[in-house]
């Protein structure tokens, strides 16, 4: 189901080593599920994105693996802490497929 490769987060971050390559795959595999969950549709689906996964599904890709890379302690004291960093859900917002 990839969407993101990590080249892609490697660039977004800045990393030039490759030292956390299966680190960075699994942060990108965890990241594409928690939006594919959130907004009810996969990722990769062609008849929800006929045109190829929307840019701003990717960039909320790349920011979610990016700061889950960078903050990897499930507890950070003195900060405030969200779910998902600022922008990300309204990025995928306007995708998210409700159903009552």
């Amino acid at each position: 189901m990839t969407i993101t490769t990590i080249a892609e987060i490697k660039a977004h971050s800045n990393i030039e080593t490759d030292a956390d390559d299966d680190l960075i795959a699994a942060k990108i595999a965890a990241a594409e599920a928690w939006i594919a969950k959130f907004i009810g549709v996969e990722l990769d689906d062609e008849d929800a994105f006929p045109d190829g996964t929307p840019a701003p599904i990717r960039e909320a890709t790349r920011q979610l693996v990016a700061t889950w890379y960078e903050q990897r302690e499930g507890v950070i004291v003195g900060v405030s802490a969200d779910e998902a960093p600022f922008g990300v859900v309204e990025l995928i917002q306007p995708y998210r497929a409700w159903s009552f």
